[in-house]
């Protein structure tokens, strides 16, 4: 499906996405599984969850203070409390590092603190 910018006056004007209930209604289990395909995605799989990665229980394996992961990560100890406490959500790519310092946290933490080894 592709994605359209639209200006609010172009929304509103547009009927102000109001949902076209008889078309929803209208839609079948076949139009579903048709349109699941078409986005690439098996509709006979089983859902899958992957929980999210928390800041804190990473910190915490690394055996960090907020201010040394904060340091590491090169953001905010502000920024890092927040995720930390749910106050804002994290963006992709934060969650994406989170989860391959969690997996691979020597390998990581040899990128960021930069190896003693010479290349």
């Amino acid at each position: 499906m592709a994605l359209t910018r639209m200006t609010m006056d172009q929304i509103i004007a547009s009927g102000g996405g109001r949902v076209d209930r008889a078309k929803l209604d209208a839609t079948t289990e076949d139009d579903i599984s048709r349109h699941m395909i078409e986005d690439g995605e098996d509709p006979d799989a089983e859902p899958r969850f992957v929980s999210p990665v928390s800041a804190r229980e990473v910190r915490r394996k690394l055996n960090l203070t907020q201010e040394g992961f904060a340091r590491l990560l090169g953001v905010p100890v502000a920024t890092l409390r927040n995720w930390e406490q749910s106050r804002f959500s994290m963006d992709p790519a934060v969650r994406t590092l989170l989860t391959v310092i969690d997996r691979e946290p020597e390998a990581v933490l040899r990128a960021l603190r930069g190896s003693s080894r010479a290349a």
